[in-house]
This record gives C-alpha cells, structure tokens and sequence, in this order.
C-alpha cells in the first residue's frame, strides 16, 4: 500500500525548501517566483546599514527565544499604535541602547522594539518610508517587529515578557496590562501609570525621541566605554526631532539640545543644526503630505488609536472607542469611494470597525478653506461619530451610548460643534459635526468622549 503525506504536509515541506533556496541566493535583492494568481510585489533591498542589520537579528533572536519558551527575558519596548515616525523612532532607539549600554555587565539585556502597528500600515505614513530608507533599512519591514507578526497574543504574552517600556504614549494599551511597566518616556500629559517605573520621564518638548535620545546620550558618557551608535540611528533621531518641531521652529530649548549632541555624532556633524533640521523637516514633511492616492479605508487606519474604556453600565463594563485623524473633509473622503457617494464611506467605515472589533470610531477630519475674500485660508474640522451594536452592546445600549456620546459633543461649550450640511442624510447612530477650533484634534476631542463614556449607564 502507498503512503502519502497529507496535502497541508507537502505544501508546508515545500513553502519551507523554497523559503531556504531564498534564504542562501547571494543576491542583495529577494527574489520571488511568479504566481499567476498575485501581483507580484516589489523586490526586498536589503538593509545594508549596521543598524538594520542589528535590528534584523535581534528580532530573529526574540522569534527563536520565544520558540524556545524564553519570552520571560525579553522587554518590549513601544510607542502608540499610530506609528508615526517619532513614536518608532524612539522605541527603535531605547531598545538599541537597552542592549548595548548591558552588553558587558553579568546582566545583559535584551529589549525589542514592538511597533504596534501592522507591518502593511508602516508606509501609510510616507515619511516613515522616507526616513527607513535614509536610514539605510529593509524596504518590505523584515528588520521591524509589528504588532502582527507577533507570534502569540499580546494578552497573553504580556503575563510572559519581562515587562515593557512605553515611548510617546501615557498609558499601555489594555491588551498589555499583564505587563510590568519598567519605563515611561511622553512628551504628553501624566496619567499616573507605572508609578515605580525607572526611569520615568514626563516633559513637554516637541518630540518624545528628544527625552529617549537625551537619556540614551547621559547614560551613554557615564559608561566605562562607550558602544558604537550607529550613523543610521543618529540620522533616524534627528530626522523625528525636526519632523515633530517643524525643523526647530516649534522647538523647546531641551530639543535643540538634544539635537545639536546628536548632530556632533552624526555623519552630518560638519552641517549647521538649524539648515540640517530644516532640510530634514522638508523633505519628510513632503512625503508626509503625499498622501493623495491613499483611500478611505487606508485613511481611517493609517493614524487609528483605539482601546478598551470603563463604563459605568453594570451590563457592559467597557467598550472599545476608536480614533482615527484624517487631513481632508468628509466630502473629499466621499469622493474617494468606489461610488462616491454617502452610503459607501459608511460602509467603508463600518467594514474597518467591524474589522479591528471597535463599537465605537470618531473620525477626526481637518482641511483649509479660502476666506469669502479669497486671500486667507481658514482651518475647519470635523467630528464623524459612528457607534456599531455588533460586537459587545445590543440595539438599546448602542442607541443610549450614541446619544451620550452625542449630546457630550453639542453640550461642550468650547467646541461648539455645529451639525454638518448633509446631516439629513445620516444613518442610525451616524452623525458629523463641524467646528473651527483649530486646536481641538484627538488630544482635545478624546477626553470629552472617553469621560462621556465613562459615565454611560
């Protein structure tokens, strides 16, 4: 009697010999075998920089850690799951110097950065990809840790891990509450999390990367002897510094600093700090900007920030609220549906909230207009509230906490929220506004949302 091997065996055999013959081609570039089936995607480069390369093997030596059940001495360094370049950056950077400023001492450790986005929404931002590039990285992301790739539940890996470190967010998400929190690095507002983190930095500047790269450097000199920091990393730095203080323009005096110690370090050492900054901030704020060809799916997620919150309904003890910012008008995002039309931008919406399992998304819309007299331009935003009754709450309960949610928005004084042209055209538990607080973007609109939550019923 033949044997044979069960389908999933062979092709799994077999996915495995093709992935190796890969793996051995000495070529800079992988090579892919047409399928008929796919469009074929654009070849790897690989990374060339020593930065990349280290941070390629490091993430190949967490997978085999992991694999092994050694999970429990690894620290996840992250930034906020919107993964724009600063939030990256600064987790790329202390996971670096975790490694290196131990690697001499009885105990070394390791650390990761974790970039809490999906690997295929890292170039949504067109000027991560820029800056990735510069920075001599892999084009296809294989030297980057995504939230996607991770091989376990990020719930259950937390009880695992050694503990995290939280870059440019205040608190950890709740996925990964298990987890210790060994330090704390925002340029944002105090919440209270990890109070015996160490260190624990919390300083209005315009860049977090500014207080990871000015601990990075401090701790850096006071060491016996110095490790090589890669031109690659100093590059990176400065690029996030200038892109997040407008080439210095909006800078506090501790990011000129701290940018001036990493220029000295850098391959760029012999440049002016403020003419580098401006060219930095200039050309990643054009491909931040290049963002025309993106459509309304890519949109809504490209700077999502969502997670669990409290309520005070006895039924339904939290929901997960959603935000996403998104820099042209509804009518503009309209226009880029397949019909567009009203109807398929909800459904588009309702598709990616159906997808991340969100109850509740605020899509947080700002663009220019011109003035009657046709010279000065005037800011306006948009709020789009759209709360879902499929995933955690009932008809009732989704109908009440749309009405909360709603009536917080009309009620606050300071946004007066005026309701949007077509609002006729709305759905159950749709609506928009639109206001001129130029200021009033997530950092302003989540906390009238999270506390109307919070009080639901």
């Amino acid at each position: 009697m033949q044997f044979r091997l069960p389908l999933t065996v062979v092709v799994l055999a077999t996915a495995s010999a093709f992935a190796q013959v890969l793996q051995d081609q000495p070529h800079d570039q992988e090579k892919l075998i047409p399928d008929a089936t796919t469009t074929l995607p654009p070849p790897i480069n690989t990374g060339v920089g020593h930065f990349s390369q280290w941070s390629r093997e490091n993430k190949r030596q967490f997978l085999i850690d992991w694999q092994q059940g050694r999970s429990s001495e690894w620290t996840l360094v992250q930034g906020n799951e919107g993964g724009d370049l600063d939030s990256m950056t600064a987790a790329l950077t202390w996971a670096y110097h975790l490694q290196h400023s131990t690697q001499n001492t009885p105990n070394p450790i390791k650390a990761i950065a974790l970039l809490q986005t999906p690997i295929d929404a890292i170039d949504l931002r067109p000027e991560n990809k820029v800056a990735l590039r510069n920075s001599l990285m892999r084009s296809g992301h294989s030297d980057l840790l995504t939230i996607n790739e991770l091989p376990e539940d990020p719930q259950t890996l937390a009880r695992d891990i050694k503990g995290i470190v939280i870059v440019d967010h205040a608190v950890p998400l709740r996925k990964w509450s298990n987890a210790p929190i060994l330090s704390i690095f925002d340029h944002h507002k105090d919440q209270g999390a990890g109070p015996d983190a160490k260190p624990r930095i919390f300083e209005t500047v315009a860049s977090c990367t500014t207080l990871v790269a000015r601990q990075m450097l401090d701790e850096l000199e006071a060491l016996p002897e110095e490790y090589h920091l890669p031109h690659e990393l100093l590059e990176l730095i400065l690029g996030a510094i200038a892109i997040d203080s407008s080439g210095l323009s909006d800078a506090t005096e501790e990011d000129r600093k701290v940018a001036q110690r990493v220029l000295e370090r850098s391959n760029w050492r012999k440049s002016k700090l403020e003419k580098k900054m401006e060219e930095l901030d200039d050309d990643l704020g054009k491909a931040k900007k290049d963002i025309d060809d993106l459509g309304v799916r890519d949109l809504l997620r490209r700077d999502w920030k969502g997670d669990l919150v409290n309520t005070s309904s006895p039924d339904t003890h939290a929901v997960s609220l959603g935000f996403s910012s998104i820099p042209y008008s509804l009518e503009e995002q309209i226009a880029k549906t397949g019909f567009k039309e009203l109807f398929d931008w909800f459904a588009i919406e309702a598709a990616w909230t159906a997808q991340v399992g969100a109850d509740i998304s605020v899509a947080l819309n700002k663009y220019t207009v011109k003035s009657k007299h046709g010279k000065k331009k005037q800011k306006i935003r948009e709020i789009v509230l759209c709360v879902r009754s499929d995933v955690r709450i009932d008809d009732d309960k989704a109908d009440a906490l749309f009405q909360t949610i709603k009536d917080a928005i009309e009620k606050d004084e300071s946004l007066n929220a005026k309701p949007w042209h077509r609002v006729n055209e709305l759905g159950r538990r749709q609506m928009a506004w639109t206001h001129d607080l130029e200021d009033a973007g997530r950092k302003v609109i989540r906390p009238i949302i999270e506390a109307a939550v919070a009080a639901w019923t």
